[in-house]
């Protein structure tokens, strides 16, 4: 008999501001596989994703091109009145050992910084890699795991990866297209962007990988128009357009068959 071992992903996110994308996608598509998502707010209240994104409103003429799907919104919706998006954890409650992998979305808002500098998060993320379990993260999630420090060897834990994130690009291309009314809503650090950030704590900078052009987004039939790299138990993505990509990916790391019989009793193939 065939059966999935049972698994629990944590994902932490800020308290407003998140990317919808970058949560929903991830959460719909890992609870359909059977994979229970536990998610961790700084006070343990439930979250809100950036609105704007949701609803696209004061994006102007870019409305179409920047806003979420409406894949993305329906599943959204979907995931803000689930059991476990409404209980989430706070983040002093969590514990590594209590997960089997962790998902770190992004978002520009600037309500996301609370969670990109948390040190509880940083602290949880060194105990993940220490024990190397899956990790995904994508757009600015991939900089709270450049500020997540390994105390032993002072350096990121992400170090010695393979690794992208929010192309300078793609950051510079939504600020400008929407400066002249939104300021700097695009630019969560206005003075450091995402790849310059993550590059500078690297072993090298070309273990920064910017994939091929990113035209347009990703979908579970369109998978080509995606870009993801996986360095052994990490994964990472730039953008909402790569989600799919990502979060697939991600769940095939997750996902062990095991063989129960009498002969082969919990063996895996």
């Amino acid at each position: 008999m065939l059966i999935k071992q049972y698994k629990s992903i944590l994902i932490p996110i800020p308290s407003y501001g998140f990317d919808p994308t970058e949560v929903s996608i991830p959460w719909k598509l890992l609870t359909a596989n059977n994979i229970e998502v536990t998610f961790a707010t700084p006070q343990g209240d439930k979250a809100s994703g950036d609105n704007i994104m949701l609803t696209g409103d004061s994006l102007g003429i870019w409305r179409t091109i920047l806003k979420a799907r409406k894949d993305v919104v329906e599943a959204y919706y979907e995931m803000e009145g689930s059991d476990a998006f409404c209980n989430p954890f706070k983040y002093t409650d969590i514990k590594e050992e209590d997960y089997d992998g962790i998902i770190l979305p992004g978002g520009h808002d600037k309500g996301v910084i609370e969670y990109l500098e948390s040190n509880l998060l940083q602290k949880l993320i060194v105990n993940f890699f220490a024990v190397k379990k899956p990790v995904g993260a994508i757009c600015h999630g991939v900089v709270l795991l450049a500020r997540s420090i390994n105390p032993e060897t002072n350096k990121s834990v992400i170090y010695n990866y393979k690794t992208t994130g929010l192309l300078k690009s793609q950051e510079l291309l939504a600020y400008n297209l929407t400066k002249l009314w939104l300021k700097d809503y695009y630019l969560t650090y206005p003075n450091k962007t995402v790849e310059d950030e993550v590059k500078s704590v690297l072993i090298k900078e070309d273990n920064f990988i910017k994939g091929k052009t990113p035209l347009g987004r990703d979908s579970e039939k369109h998978l080509e128009k995606g870009f993801y790299v996986k360095d052994r138990h990490y994964i990472s993505a730039r953008w909402p357009g790569d989600i799919y990509n990502f979060s697939i990916e991600f769940i095939k790391m997750m996902t062990n068959i095991v063989v129960i019989n009498e002969d082969h009793a919990g063996k895996c193939i």
